[in-house]
């Protein structure tokens, strides 16, 4: 039996903003026939407002997706939506308001708590209180929760009792490159790459310490400009010669350049769930140098290679290009976990097996 799922958190499809906007593209480019998807978007992020995209409708709220306008956003998507069959919601934003939202609908509703967010040092004290309380709400008030991570499930049931299910997200998007310009001729210029927003919780002063060090290359790319702390960073680092520091691309060619002819990937993570960044690099079959936490070790099946400071990041990237340490295996074995768990074709089965309360276990 066909059911309507709405998805209600996102920016929109197709996808110019971040890994919510990339799982929903992926999640409605790879429906089954069973599946009609109805995305809400933020009219703002789109000059073009396409009624279509990847057999999906697409609706609009003429908010921004993000900041402050982002609760009443998803506040009035959710409302648009509840005459849904199922209601995905992405973040906690706007879920203080399910409690009222049940009285008006018959929809399933199924949130994906993203990572945690409340804890991201990025917030203010009350910012923090409001996401922690949005959490609540929606991990009491969901018929489903879903974690993209084993760490942040078993938080959900050590902190509410509540059995999240666990889907992470895909990362083989980033291997469909259509460009007739690219060389897959292995690039000779030896460098290590980082990737990711620039953010304290992302410990990317540990890794530009470590590099400043050494005369190993880095490419990292970040929003730079965006914040002090980032254009402090860049003060400091960007004399060093064997540091690139690069503005962010978007351009999924472009980065597939990059992360094909890079030596390694250095992870420095420390929040969140499942990071998108993390999962799309294991697909190139790249060694991992991830931050030592729960999360990554998760993701990476405890085989990349772990750091917790600078000088043990150094350490390790030393001991690989002696031959201490077998950087070849953990390329190999990142490969293989990415193949086995991150596809998206297998990620919104798992989805859908939510929505139609299938037991995935069987399938």
């Amino acid at each position: 039996m066909k059911k309507t799922v709405s998805v209600v958190g996102a920016a929109g499809i197709p996808a110019c903003y971040g890994g919510f906007e990339t799982l929903v593209e992926n999640l409605t480019k790879h429906a089954s026939p069973e599946c009609n998807y109805v995305v809400y978007c933020s009219s703002p992020l789109y000059e073009v407002q396409k009624k279509t995209y990847n057999n999906a409708s697409l609706k609009y709220v003429n908010l921004r997706a993000n900041g402050l306008q982002s609760i009443p956003y998803d506040i009035i998507s959710l409302f648009k939506a509840r005459k849904s069959d199922v209601i995905l919601i992405l973040g906690v934003s706007g879920c203080t308001i399910l409690p009222i939202l049940k009285f008006f609908t018959k929809a399933k509703i199924i949130t994906n708590i993203d990572g945690m967010e409340w804890k991201r040092n990025k917030w203010s004290t009350n910012v923090k209180r409001f996401l922690k309380l949005s959490e609540w709400f929606a991990v009491k008030f969901s018929d489903v929760v879903i974690a993209d991570n084993m760490q942040i499930t078993k938080y959900v049931k050590q902190c509410y009792g509540v059995e999240a299910k666990t889907i992470a997200y895909g990362g083989d998007h980033v291997l469909c490159v259509e460009t007739t310009n690219y060389n897959d001729t292995p690039s000779t210029d030896e460098y290590y790459l980082s990737l990711c927003r620039i953010e304290p919780e992302n410990n990317i002063d540990m890794i530009l310490e470590a590099f400043s060090g050494s005369n190993k290359r880095l490419k990292f790319i970040g929003n730079w400009e965006a914040s002090e702390y980032g254009k402090n960073l860049l003060s400091k680092y960007s004399s060093f010669s064997n540091i690139e520091m690069i503005k962010p691309v978007y351009e999924l060619d472009e980065l597939f350049k990059l992360r094909s002819n890079c030596r390694a990937y250095i992870h420095g993570h420390s929040a969140g769930g499942t990071n998108p960044s993390l999962v799309e690099i294991m697909h190139f079959a790249k060694p991992v140098f991830a931050f030592d936490c729960t999360f990554n070790r998760y993701t990476t099946d405890e085989r990349a290679f772990y750091f917790a400071n600078s000088v043990q990041l150094l350490g390790l990237l030393s001991d690989a290009e002696s031959g201490v340490l077998d950087d070849e295996k953990c390329a190999v074995n990142m490969k293989l976990i990415a193949d086995e768990l991150y596809c998206w074709d297998k990620i919104a089965m798992k989805y859908e097996d939510v929505y139609f309360a299938r037991d995935s276990q069987e399938r």
